[in-house]
């Protein structure tokens, strides 16, 4: 169990009954201190058969998924279908100030552990419940993907080529982890509501909604500029395709001719810095910058593009980003995993934090926590927990010990 007395939510336990799609919400409670304890189904979660896993070993002990989403908690295993299950999971009720459940609405009902239900036994509990499309509407009933959400959150309409077919915006569930924040944020909501009434409540998460949110820029394009934003590469306006990523000596950068008024503020400095280098030609400094991506044609482009491309190819990165900042040019480097890993700005923060895994003989590096508050940081309290780990620690809490603890076992309660 987390120590309370240097964490903002050190005194609070939630339960976590989540799978993909909440797990991040329990992750940053857990950060944030509470006593999350994550409750399995016995033999363990689904979603410890998510990979990538470590050392290419696939093991539900060893699911890199299920270790980046579940630090910071403790786990038990607990069958909620059966009643034995049941009567354990309300008297875990009692004791907690959160439950987090993501499954189809009406499931939680149907098992009498509904909110309506669990408000009884303790009045106090907040319930954050993540669904595709919420609690209520026509779509209530619907099962959803990451694409899916994507696609009818609204997003999906405004990005990527618009000759091509829609594309997964992320190699995990993106969607997944906008909508645990949000269920992070209703539970800490209705946290401070509890602390003025003295009231519990349910937290209503729609991942669609959670997307929507994302689509804020769109609408503020309409707004302000009648603009709406769709599917289409970055073209000049003869339908010229322009490059954004730029191969370099050691990776690529994101760099981008701009049209228009931004073609001043931005090709203009790229061209005084080739020619500081000796590497811009007559036709880039005699070039009419002003009028580029009005009158621009596919010659143009090219004599524009080659000599721009040899440059960043004779350059590493670093060196590009260093040159970037010199001459307030709008590049940047595309960084992999490793330029992360061996990021000066990340390690001077502490992002990266060292945890230890007995189980694996060995200790991995992980992601830094939310935020960076300095009286009460979170951070990473402990390892994802093993299939049913702390089953005895938790149940005899609840005074469940010994021969019973066994006979649960046995019985496929725990």
């Amino acid at each position: 169990m987390q120590e309370s007395t240097d964490s903002v939510l050190g005194p609070y336990r939630v339960l976590d009954l989540a799978d993909e799609k909440g797990l991040l919400c329990g992750k940053i409670l857990g950060d944030l201190g509470a006593d999350v304890i994550k409750i399995e189904r016995p033999g363990g979660d689904a979603t410890r058969n998510l990979g990538p896993y470590y050392h290419d070993e696939v093991d539900p002990e060893k699911s890199l998924f299920w270790f980046a989403l579940n630090t910071s908690k403790r786990g038990i295993t607990l069958d909620i279908e059966k009643e034995e299950g049941k009567r354990i999971f309300r008297e875990l009720v009692k004791t907690a100030d959160f439950v987090i459940e993501s499954f189809s609405p009406g499931y939680m009902d149907s098992l009498g552990l509904g909110y309506s239900e669990l408000e009884k036994i303790n009045s106090k509990v907040i319930m954050v419940s993540i669904s595709p499309f919420g609690q209520t509407g026509p779509y209530r009933d619907y099962k959803t993907s990451d694409i899916v959400a994507w696609a009818m959150g609204g997003n999906m309409a405004g990005y990527g080529d618009a000759d091509r077919p829609p594309y997964h915006f992320s190699h995990h569930s993106q969607a997944y982890l906008n909508a645990g924040c949000d269920g992070a944020q209703g539970a800490l909501t209705a946290l401070y509501h509890r602390h003025s009434t003295g009231e519990g409540q349910q937290v209503d998460v729609s991942i669609q909604e959670a997307i929507v949110q994302c689509t804020e820029h769109i609408t503020a394009g309409w707004d302000q500029a009648h603009r709406l934003q769709q599917r289409a590469m970055p073209t000049d306006k003869k339908g010229e395709r322009l490059t954004q990523i730029w191969p370099c000596k050691d990776g690529h950068v994101s760099w981008f001719y701009w049209g228009g008024v931004m073609s001043l503020r931005t090709n203009v400095p790229m061209v005084k810095w080739m020619e500081a280098e000796g590497e811009a030609d007559e036709f880039l400094l005699n070039y009419d910058w002003a009028n580029f991506g009005m009158q621009v044609n596919p010659e143009d482009l090219a004599r524009i593009e080659e000599p721009t491309a040899k440059f960043f190819l004779s350059r590493t990165k670093e060196e590009l980003f260093e040159g970037a900042l010199k001459y307030g040019v709008q590049l940047y480097p595309v960084s992999t995993p490793e330029d992360m890993v061996n990021s000066r700005q990340l390690e001077s923060r502490n992002f990266w934090v060292k945890l230890e895994h007995p189980e694996l003989n060995d200790t991995i590096m992980y992601p830094g926590s939310i935020s960076g508050m300095e009286l009460a940081p979170p951070k990473l309290y402990q390892r994802a927990p093993l299939v049913g780990e702390h089953n005895k620690e938790v149940y005899e809490e609840l005074g469940i010990t010994g021969d019973k603890l066994d006979e649960l076992a046995r019985n496929g309660i725990i």
